[in-house]
C-alpha cells in the first residue's frame, strides 16, 4: 500500500487491529505525499476542463446556445432543483415534509431522499433562481469531478506508480461512457458514481483494520445521497474487498480475512442504519408509488455488447462501457503481465469477467438492480464495472509500463472487439476515427516507455547510481514527475492526449446524439420568468389554488410557483395517479407524471381559483429561449375544505371520467348523451344548445374537431401505457343541439371509452359552486405540512380536503385525537359528527419514525465502536509501559 495515501489518512482517523495508525519514518517526507494529493486534486481538474470542453464543443449550455435538458433532466431533475433552491432560502409554501405545490400535495422527504439529498445539491442556493439550469451543470460538474478525484485517490492508495497515469485513469473512470450518456443527465446517479470508489476506500480500511469511525460515517453519506446507486456501489465494494482479500500478501490468514469481512459489514450496517431516517421513507414511498408495467429483462445483442466499449456510441438497450481506448488497453494487459503476482492476475481478472458476464444474465441483472428490472435503462450498474477496469489497468501499469507481450496480446484484443464490433447499430460516423487515433498514440506512448525503460536498464548496468536516480519508490516503469526524462514525459503526454481526446469527442457526439433522438425541453427563459411573475401577483394560497397552466418543461409548478396537478416523481403516489387519471387528467412516464387539466369542473374540485393560460410568441427550439403571452383568469371556487353529505355510492368500473368528476362533485353537472354514435371517423351526439362539448379519449392518438365554421382542431397524444391525453374542450353546442365531431387518428384502431363526450352545462356548475362554497370552511390556514379548517357550526357529514389522500395523512374533528385520514373518492376526508367547527390534518412522511428510531440505534452503534476503539488504543500505548516496568522490577 502507498504509505503516501495511508499519511494522509491516517491524520483523520485511527485504526484498529493490523494495520493500525503507528507514525512511520520518513512518511511526511515531500515525495511520499505528491502522489496522494496530486493525483486525485490533477484528477478532478482534468475532469472538469474536459467536461467543459465536451460540453462547448456540442455548442450546449452553458457554452453554447442550445439546452441540455434532454428527458428527465429538463422535465423532472432541473424543476426539482429549482423547488430545492426556493425551499432552502425559505420560499415556499411547503416544507421538508410536503410539497404543496406538486400533485396537490406529495410526499416531499421521500422526493428529497430521492434527487436531493446529495451534499452537492446544497449548491444551488449560490445561484440566483433565473440561473437554475447554470446551478444544476455546476452541481453535475462537481459530482463528476469528485469522483475523478476519489478514483484517483483509490488508486495511489492500493498501489504507488505514476501519479499523472493514476490521475489520467481517475478522470477516466469519472468520464466513462456511462456518465456521459446516462450520469450527466441523472444527476443524482452521480453520487453512486462517487460513492464507488470511496466505499472501496472503506473496504480497504475494514481490511486492514483502520478507520471505524469514518468508514461508517461514508457509507451513509453514499446511502444518503442516493441510496438505489448507493446500493449497487456497495455490491461492487464487496466484490473489491473479496478480490482484496484474497489476493492481499502481507500476513492473509484466514482469521484476518474473516475479521476484515466483519469490519465492512459492521460499517456498511452502521452507516445504512445513520441513513435510515430517509432510506425508510423513499423504501415506503416505493412500496405506495404508482407501479410501472413489469419489464421482462432481454440481455444486449453481443456486437451491440462489443461496441459500446467503443468511443461515441451511445443507447439505452446496451450498457455504456467505454472508458477510452488507452484505459481499457492498460486493463487488457492485466492478464498476460507477468511483472504482476499471478494470484494478483488471475484474482482481477476473474472479478471483470464475471461482473461483465453479470451484466447480461437476468437473476445477476436482477441482483444489481435490487430484485426489480427498471424501465428505461436497464444497464444502471455499469459504472462499477467501469471502475474494476480501471483498477485493473493501475494494478498493471503501476510499477512499470507492461513487458512487449504483454501490450501485444492487449492491443490484439482491443483489434478483435473492434473488428467484431465493427457492425452494430451503436456504431457513429466518429467511433472508429477516434479509436484508430486514440489507439494510435497509446502504441506511441508505450514505445516510448519502452525504450524509456530500456534506455535506463542500461544505465542501471554501466552507473548504478543513475539507476537509483529512476528506480524510486514510484516503480522503475513510471517515475515520479519531477524525475521524469524526456521520453516518459513525452510518453505520459501521449497517453494523457489519446485519453482525453477520445473523451472530449464521444462527450461531444453523445450530447448530439441525445438532442436528435430523445425528448427534449428548451431552457427556461422568458416564458418561465413571465408565468413565474403572473403566479406570484395572483397567488392566494391557502385561501384558493394558482395554477401555472402548461409551461415548456414539465413540472411546471416546481418551476413557477403554485399549486397545480404537474407532478414528476419515481414516487407519485398510486392514489394520485389513479385518482387523476379516473378524473380525466393525462400523464406522462406510465403513471408517474400527472399534468394539468383545464377544465372547469376540476378546477372546482381542487380549489383552483386562478387559472394561467399560455400561448408561444414564436416557435419552441432548442437553440433559444422561448416566450410566451401569458393570461390570467380568475373565478369564484370553493375553499380548499369543503363539506360533503355521506358518499352515495362508490365509483364502479367502467364510470367515464364525467360520472366521476360528478360524484366527487356531489352534483349533476355533464349532459351526457345516451347515444354517441361513432361512423368512421366521426362522432355524432345531441346535447343542451349552448352547453360546451367536452371530449374524454385517454388513449386517442390524433386529432378531433368539431363540425362547424370557425372551429379549430384540439390534438389528443395518447400512447398507453406511458402517456395518456387529458379531456379536452372542442367548443359550443349549436342551437340544433346535434354535436358532430371529426375524428383524424394518427394511427389505425384507435380506441375511445365506451362514453367519450360530456356537455358540460355551466348553470349547474355554478350552482355547485354556490352550494359548496355555503357548507365549506369559512376560514382555512396552511402550515408547511397542516391544514387547518374552521367549519359552519353544526356541519356534518365529511369535511374533505382537496388533496389526494396519500400515506401519510392524520386528521381530527374538534379535539378528537388525531387518526388517519379517510378517503373520500381519493381526497383526504374527515368524518364530521356536528358537534366540531374544526378540522386539523398533518401529514408526517412513512417511515419516519421507524427510520429515527433505526438512526438512532445505528448511532448508538457507532458510539460503541468509538468507545471499543478508543480503549483498545489505550490497550496498545500502555502495553509497551507495562513490559518495560516488568523488566525493571525483574
Amino acid at each position: 500500500m502507498p504509505p503516501a495515501a495511508e499519511t494522509v489518512l491516517d491524520e483523520v482517523d485511527g485504526g484498529e487491529g493490523a494495520g493500525s495508525s503507528r507514525r512511520r519514518p520518513g512518511l511526511r517526507s515531500r515525495g511520499w505525499l505528491v502522489p496522494a494529493v496530486a493525483a486525485p486534486l490533477s484528477a478532478a481538474l482534468f475532469t472538469a476542463v474536459l467536461l467543459g470542453l465536451a460540453t462547448a464543443l456540442s455548442r450546449t449550455y452553458p457554452f453554447g446556445p442550445v439546452t441540455r435538458n434532454v428527458v428527465d433532466l429538463g422535465q423532472q431533475y432541473l424543476p426539482y432543483h429549482a423547488y430545492w433552491r426556493a425551499l432552502l432560502l425559505g420560499e415556499t409554501h411547503g416544507d421538508a415534509f410536503l410539497n404543496w405545490n406538486s400533485g396537490f400535495g406529495s410526499n416531499f422527504l421521500g422526493d428529497i431522499g430521492t434527487y436531493l439529498s446529495s451534499p452537492f445539491d446544497l449548491l444551488v442556493v449560490a445561484f440566483p433562481a433565473d440561473r437554475i439550469e447554470l446551478a444544476l451543470y455546476v452541481v453535475t460538474a462537481a459530482k463528476i469531478s469528485a469522483a475523478g478525484c476519489a478514483a484517483a485517490l483509490l488508486l495511489v492508495r492500493l498501489r504507488p506508480g505514476p501519479w499523472p497515469v493514476a490521475a489520467a485513469l481517475g478522470t477516466a473512470y469519472a468520464l466513462s461512457g456511462w456518465t456521459l450518456n446516462h450520469g450527466a443527465t441523472v444527476p443524482m446517479w452521480l453520487d453512486g458514481l462517487l460513492a464507488f470508489p470511496l466505499l472501496c476506500l472503506v473496504a480497504e480500511w475494514a481490511r486492514t483494520g483502520r478507520r471505524p469511525l469514518l468508514g461508517p460515517v461514508v457509507v451513509a453519506l453514499a446511502w444518503i445521497s442516493n441510496f438505489y446507486t448507493a446500493y449497487m456501489a456497495t455490491l461492487g465494494a464487496a466484490v473489491f474487498l473479496v478480490i482484496r482479500l484474497l489476493t492481499a500478501e502481507e500476513g492473509a490468514t484466514a482469521r484476518r480475512r474473516i475479521a476484515g469481512v466483519l469490519r465492512a459489514a459492521r460499517s456498511v450496517l452502521i452507516g445504512i442504519g445513520l441513513a435510515a431516517p430517509l432510506v425508510v421513507v423513499v423504501f415506503l414511498g416505493t412500496k405506495v408509488a404508482d407501479p410501472t408495467p413489469v419489464t421482462t429483462f432481454a440481455p444486449a445483442a453481443p456486437t451491440d455488447f462489443l461496441a459500446r466499449f467503443l468511443p461515441a456510441t451511445a443507447g439505452v438497450t446496451s450498457p455504456a462501457l467505454f472508458i477510452g481506448t488507452p484505459a481499457l488497453a492498460l486493463a487488457l494487459t492485466l492478464p498476460f503481465n507477468r511483472a504482476v503476482a499471478p494470484r494478483v492476475r488471475a484474482g482481477w481478472t476473474a472479478a471483470v469477467v464475471l461482473v461483465t458476464l453479470s451484466l447480461q444474465w437476468e437473476p445477476t441483472h436482477l441482483l444489481w438492480h435490487a430484485g426489480a428490472s427498471p424501465n428505461g435503462n436497464p444497464y444502471r450498474q455499469t459504472f462499477v464495472l467501469s471502475g474494476l477496469l480501471l483498477i485493473a489497468a493501475w494494478l498493471s501499469v503501476a510499477r512499470g509500463v507492461p513487458r512487449p507481450a504483454a501490450l501485444l496480446a492487449s492491443g490484439v484484443l482491443l483489434g478483435a472487439l473492434a473488428w467484431a464490433a465493427r457492425g452494430s447499430v451503436e456504431i457513429d460516423d466518429w467511433t472508429f476515427p477516434a479509436f484508430l487515433a486514440a489507439a494510435a498514440l497509446t502504441l506511441a506512448a508505450a514505445l516510448l516507455a519502452r525504450q524509456d525503460v530500456r534506455r535506463r536498464a542500461a544505465g542501471a548496468d554501466g552507473n548504478a547510481a543513475d539507476a537509483g536516480r529512476y528506480a524510486g519508490r514510484t516503480g522503475p516503469g513510471l517515475p515520479a514527475l519531477s524525475a521524469l526524462p524526456l521520453l516518459s514525459v513525452l510518453a505520459v503526454v501521449l497517453f494523457v492526449a489519446a485519453q482525453a481526446g477520445e473523451t472530449v469527442v464521444t462527450g461531444k457526439r453523445i450530447e448530439e446524439q441525445q438532442r436528435s433522438e430523445v425528448a427534449w425541453s428548451p431552457r427556461t427563459g422568458p416564458w418561465h420568468a413571465s408565468a413565474a411573475r403572473e403566479v406570484a401577483r395572483a397567488d392566494a394560497w391557502p385561501r384558493h389554488r394558482t395554477d401555472p397552466g402548461e409551461v415548456p418543461g414539465g413540472n411546471d409548478v416546481l418551476l413557477v410557483g403554485g399549486q397545480g396537478a404537474d407532478y414528476y416523481s419515481s414516487l407519485t403516489a398510486e392514489v394520485t395517479s389513479s385518482t387523476l387519471t379516473s378524473l380525466g387528467f393525462g400523464h406522462y412516464a406510465k403513471g408517474r407524471h400527472p399534468v394539468t387539466l383545464d377544465n372547469p369542473v376540476t378546477d372546482v374540485l381542487f380549489s383552483i381559483g386562478t387559472r394561467m393560460r399560455s400561448e408561444p410568441t414564436e416557435p419552441v427550439r432548442q437553440d433559444a429561449r422561448p416566450r410566451a403571452e401569458v393570461t390570467v383568469a380568475t373565478t369564484p371556487v370553493p375553499p380548499l375544505v369543503t363539506v360533503r353529505p355521506r358518499e352515495a355510492r362508490a365509483p364502479r368500473p367502467g364510470d367515464s371520467a364525467f360520472v366521476r368528476q360528478e360524484l366527487l362533485l356531489g352534483s349533476s353537472v355533464y349532459e351526457l348523451p345516451r347515444d354517441t354514435r361513432r361512423t368512421g371517423r366521426t362522432l355524432t351526439a345531441r346535447c343542451p344548445a349552448g352547453s360546451e362539448v367536452w371530449l374524454w379519449a385517454p388513449e386517442y392518438e390524433g386529432s378531433a374537431r368539431l363540425a362547424g365554421e370557425g372551429t379549430s382542431a384540439v390534438d389528443f397524444d395518447g400512447r398507453p401505457p406511458a402517456v395518456t391525453a387529458p379531456m379536452q374542450a372542442l367548443g359550443t353546442v349549436p342551437a340544433s343541439g346535434e354535436v358532430s365531431i371529426d375524428l383524424l387518428p394518427r394511427k389505425a384502431g384507435t380506441k375511445l371509452p365506451r362514453q367519450p363526450v360530456g356537455c358540460l352545462v355551466r348553470a349547474r356548475l355554478d350552482t355547485a359552486v354556490r352550494q359548496l362554497t355555503a357548507t365549506g370552511a369559512t376560514r382555512v390556514s396552511a402550515g408547511g405540512h397542516s391544514v387547518t379548517a374552521e367549519l359552519p357550526p353544526g356541519s356534518t357529514g365529511v369535511a374533505v380536503l382537496a388533496a389526494p389522500r396519500i400515506s401519510g395523512w392524520r386528521c381530527a374533528a374538534g379535539d378528537a385525537e388525531a387518526a388517519p385520514a379517510r378517503a373520500y373518492q381519493g381526497l383526504v376526508a374527515v368524518p364530521l359528527d356536528g358537534r366540531a367547527t374544526t378540522v386539523n390534518c398533518s401529514f408526517r412522511p412513512p417511515g419516519l419514525r421507524l427510520g429515527g428510531a433505526v438512526g438512532a440505534a445505528a448511532l448508538l452503534a457507532l458510539a460503541a465502536t468509538a468507545g471499543f476503539h478508543r480503549r483498545r488504543q489505550e490497550f496498545t500505548r500502555s502495553a509497551p509501559a507495562d513490559r518495560s516496568a516488568g523488566k525493571v522490577d525483574g
